[in-house]
């Protein structure tokens, strides 16, 4: 939950209100997303890396390649140090993904980011204000409609990626999940694809943070927001 305060300030024997804050991300959830944001750069780069040995999806012979990645833009250098950077950083994207999704779910502060049932009147009045230049709905919380299902998403195509990515990693050892994805194979294209979907979020939210201002840049290194909407 978010706590506000006013800010004041002093002008000689005068004190006058300078404005409010809202207490807006916890600091577990500051470090998370930090964390989180620099293993996802890391592991988009060395996991292009590691799709430059075997540029397909179908089977090595013969081998069509679907895609020329430049090396330029990947990192690891070759198969072997992309693995080693995808595995390390893995582990550490796996873990802040759970302190993450833990912290929401016992501290009830999901209600402030993540899309429920009561989200779900205010979906079209901010697709009408977003994409056909409607009006704006009064902001009441933190995070609009679109905002909490955008986040919500982007939690379930975390946990697609490390499904799919376990699938890739260990075919034999999850043999079962490589089988629910159809197969080696298919499962190279889902971890893919959601790669390319957790990008375009990331292009999302870069856009939005841009839009709703640099206050929300500031809130996520402090936890303080300045002067907000609700």
């Amino acid at each position: 939950m978010s706590t506000a305060i006013e800010i004041v300030r002093q002008k000689g024997d005068r004190t006058e209100f300078a404005g409010r804050a809202v207490y807006e991300h916890p600091l577990v959830i500051r470090f998370c997303h930090w964390v989180n944001a620099i293993s996802l750069f890391v592991m988009v780069g060395s996991g292009l890396q590691i799709f430059r040995a075997f540029p397909s999806f179908g089977a090595k012979i013969p081998q069509k390649d679907l895609l020329q990645w430049p090396k330029a833009f990947a990192i690891g250098g070759w198969l072997g140090g992309a693995l080693q950077w995808h595995l390390t950083f893995m582990w550490i994207y796996i873990a802040s993904g759970l302190v993450y999704v833990g912290y929401e779910i016992f501290s009830g502060n999901y209600k402030q980011a993540l899309f429920t049932r009561r989200d779900i009147p205010g979906v079209w009045p901010m697709v009408k204000h977003y994409f056909f230049f409607g009006p704006k709905p009064e902001p009441r919380e933190p995070y609009n409609a679109l905002q909490k299902q955008a986040y919500t998403t982007v939690i379930v195509l975390g946990a697609l990626s490390v499904l799919t990515g376990f699938a890739v990693w260990k075919p034999v050892q999850f043999s079962w999940l490589a089988w629910l994805m159809g197969g080696f194979h298919w499962a190279r294209l889902w971890h893919f694809l959601v790669m390319w979907a957790m990008v375009a979020f990331v292009f999302g939210h870069l856009v939005m943070v841009f839009l709703h201002g640099w206050n929300n840049f500031i809130s996520m290194l402090t936890g303080w927001k300045k002067d907000p909407e609700y």
